[in-house]
């Protein structure tokens, strides 16, 4: 591929339309870039830079966030805070599927009042009613080898 092409005096100028025939790697043979999980240069100089001064760029973060300044506050809680709370809600044994009824109704009732966000609710009510679906598979395999054996107990 050829970046120069020559003018009309026979002079060398820039190919402002590159030669594309030529397909394949965008490496030379046996180069083949960047090695997976290698870090960009960029990343590896800001890393250097900061290598030394981290504990005063935290403390400096630390002062403008408890003088004030929101974003570096957001920056900061962000990082510290998990993103995920345990909830303690006092729901019922699932014991049937029909038990699902009840959690469910505490679950949706702890979303109303506030207790709990419209997504942990949500996550709470998807794990209650796979549990139930769950009871309730149990249950008719259960009835179903139970049936199995009457027919084959009557079949004799």
């Amino acid at each position: 591929m050829s970046a120069m092409k020559p003018d009309s005096n026979g002079q060398s100028v820039p190919n402002p339309q590159p030669d594309r025939s030529v397909r394949g790697r965008p490496f030379q043979k046996g180069n083949g870039g960047r090695r997976p999980g290698s870090r960009n240069r960029t990343t590896v100089l800001a890393q250097a830079l900061l290598e030394g001064d981290a504990d005063a760029f935290y403390r400096k973060g630390r002062e403008l966030a408890l003088a004030g300044d929101k974003q570096i506050l957001m920056f900061f809680l962000g990082r510290t805070l998990p993103k995920e709370r345990l909830i303690c809600l006092d729901l019922p044994e699932l014991d049937c599927s029909s038990d699902a009824v009840d959690a469910l109704a505490i679950v949706i009732d702890a979303m109303a009042t506030g207790k709990i966000t419209p997504g942990e609710g949500a996550a709470m009510s998807n794990a209650i009613t796979a549990y139930a679906r769950t009871i309730n598979m149990a249950e008719i395999e259960e009835r179903l080898t139970k049936i199995e054996k009457q027919l084959q107990g009557n079949g004799k």
